[in-house]
């Protein structure tokens, strides 16, 4: 196989090394799926993605993405990194601003903005849907939630690509020294087929204006760092109880810090429709020599 560019990204991360890792092999061309979950393996990141041709006229280009042990339709942070990737390596150009990524969710709009070192992508989240509110909504929530002072907002399983739970803390020094009970959100994640449990709290913060914790028991993962996906769902919740409020239009949201990163993910709503964004920084850029084989 001849060597294949590779890149190692650094996504949503508001300092050097602060986001989440992601590593995309640039063309996958003639890889089979033993052969991306293999190398998916190897690397025993959180998601790797490999980029292909589209299979439809309106897409830019085609990606596929994997953890260590399985594929998955849609994430938040390797659809960011992965279009980070295609304009780094000049694979598609956007037009009218926009980059057209496919996925087993479909075809979804990455919005370009900037250029170079400043520029941000955001990409647009699937509709999110409430499928059932309160602390009485599984007889597991309140387990998942212990040391938890609630904010405004009742908690809400939410589905939007993926399922989550979300949840409202009641404050940031609250929610930054929550220590979650990890065995009760796996089992309210087993229960409900999700996830796990997302939890936010509003803030005074020059920098941002919610602080998130995102804990995806469900998918073997301890504690987030970077979550575009669940940070989609979370504001169109917002969106959606508070058209009216002082989030309704976006905000700036900090994560990850409880676990040593510093991610900065920009959240935009227009209307129904949420785009959840930031900055990604090229780490790596190498040559990847790997016999693909099964």
């Amino acid at each position: 196989m001849s060597p294949i560019r590779y890149l190692h990204l650094d996504v949503f991360a508001a300092t050097l090394g602060g986001g989440n890792h992601l590593g995309v092999v640039t063309d996958a061309t003639g890889w089979s799926d033993a052969q991306m979950q293999r190398f998916a393996r190897w690397t025993n990141l959180v998601e790797t993605t490999f980029l292909l041709p589209p299979t439809t006229p309106s897409a830019s280009y085609r990606v596929r993405i994997f953890t260590p042990h399985k594929e998955i339709p849609f994430a938040g942070h390797p659809s960011i990194g992965s279009a980070h990737a295609v304009l780094a390596c000049g694979l598609a150009q956007p037009t009218d601003g926009l980059l057209w990524q496919e996925c087993a969710a479909g075809v979804l709009p990455i919005r370009v903005e900037g250029e170079g070192a400043s520029r941000q992508l955001l990409l647009q989240s699937p509709p999110a849907k409430v499928i059932r509110q309160g602390v009485d909504a599984h007889p597991h929530l309140a387990a998942a939630l212990a040391g938890i002072d609630l904010g405004v907002l009742p908690p809400a399983f939410v589905e939007g690509g993926r399922h989550w739970w979300l949840a409202e803390c009641a404050d940031e020094a609250s929610l930054r020294a929550w220590q979650p009970d990890h065995s009760a959100i796996a089992a309210l994640a087993k229960s409900t087929d999700s996830l796990g449990i997302c939890v936010f709290a509003r803030c005074t913060n020059p920098d941002y204006q919610l602080v998130v914790r995102a804990l995806p028991a469900g998918v073997g993962i301890v504690e987030d760092p970077a979550s575009g996906a669940a940070n989609g769902l979370i504001g169109a919740y917002i969106a959606h109880a508070e058209p009216h409020g002082p989030l309704a239009r976006g905000y700036v949201v900090s994560q990850g810090r409880e676990i040593g990163h510093d991610a900065r993910l920009l959240v935009q709503i227009e209307g129904d429709i949420v785009w959840v964004g930031g900055y990604t920084h090229t780490i790596v850029d190498g040559t990847l020599h790997w016999t693909a084989t099964e």
